[in-house]
């Protein structure tokens, strides 16, 4: 991040930040957690203490080293009769501002003004291939019970009633399927019967039974289908269209796609997963900076 990046209009919040900014004996930018504490909107040091503990332990959990990012220090205090105290300090890195920010407490109109000024930091932020893959099934697996409501409701405004719409949803299945429904799938991939089909579909799976599904609720409205029969038909005939579509771009076939494991723990994994911050070489040295690389 430049410093063109950072400029700011004086007086604006930015500007505050930055003008507090003090550079070490490696060249590395700093702030003093002293100097912070009234712009976070703290009135007592030990507050924005637990603050800066609670920024320490989420750096090592993002697997960062704490030390590069906080330094402990002490800070001379004038008091009212020109004596001089010594008070604890701590020196931080711009990531661990940005940890303090993310850390602090969220009902504090300063602490929101802090995130948008180092939330630089979050750009940087990578997450794992398997995240990023949970991230992006549970996504659509949510999309795709959206759409089967609507899809419902699509097909009752076209006559489906009753059980019948068990058969409607059927039909879409064996369109895209190759001619087998629901239970069939799910016995041919060793789906407990009990089980939601959709639960056990992979990203790609799921996006292609969701553009089934969007595009037979359109083209009911759009052809003003208005029987049973002829909704049911309409969606197998969608479906067929959709695995075509899959034959000639050479994809998988949805019936040979193994089943994934179960969406609750997909999303149980992602609640408790710990977001790991990836920082490009300077960033990562924090208050080392690039002297001090050469220097050790």
């Amino acid at each position: 991040m430049t410093t063109e990046e950072l400029s700011s209009p004086p007086g604006s919040p930015s500007a505050d930040f930055e003008s507090l900014k003090q550079v070490n004996a490696y060249g590395a930018e700093y702030w003093s957690a002293r100097d912070l504490q009234p712009l976070m909107g703290y009135d007592q040091w030990r507050r924005f203490q637990q603050a800066i503990k609670r920024a320490m332990a989420s750096c090592e959990e993002s697997g960062n080293q704490p030390l590069n990012h906080f330094a402990g220090a002490g800070k001379p205090i004038t008091g009212g009769k020109g004596a001089v105290q010594v008070v604890d300090d701590f020196h931080l890195s711009r990531f661990a501002c940005y940890l303090i920010a993310i850390n602090g407490d969220p009902r504090k109109p300063e602490i929101a003004l802090a995130q948008q000024y180092f939330i630089v930091q979050a750009r940087r932020q990578e997450i794992t291939d398997q995240l990023a893959a949970d991230k992006e099934r549970l996504e659509i697996r949510k999309q795709t019970a959206e759409e089967f409501k609507a899809l419902s409701g699509a097909a009752q405004q076209a006559g489906v009633h009753g059980r019948m719409f068990g058969i409607f949803h059927d039909a879409g299945y064996k369109g895209l399927y190759g001619g087998i429904g629901n239970e069939q799938i799910k016995r041919r991939k060793g789906i407990a019967e009990k089980e939601n089909l959709l639960d056990r579909m992979n990203a790609t799976e799921l996006a292609a039974n969701q553009f089934r599904m969007t595009q037979t609720r359109d083209k009911l409205a759009r052809e003003g289908v208005h029987t049973e029969q002829q909704a049911i038909r309409t969606h197998e005939e969608v479906g067929r269209e959709v695995r075509d579509a899959i034959r000639r771009i050479g994809g998988t076939l949805p019936e040979n796609i193994p089943p994934a494991e179960h969406i609750k723990k997909v999303e149980k994994r992602l609640k408790q997963a710990k977001p790991k911050l990836k920082l490009d070489k300077r960033d990562a040295r924090g208050l080392k900076g690039e002297e001090g690389s050469a220097a050790e």
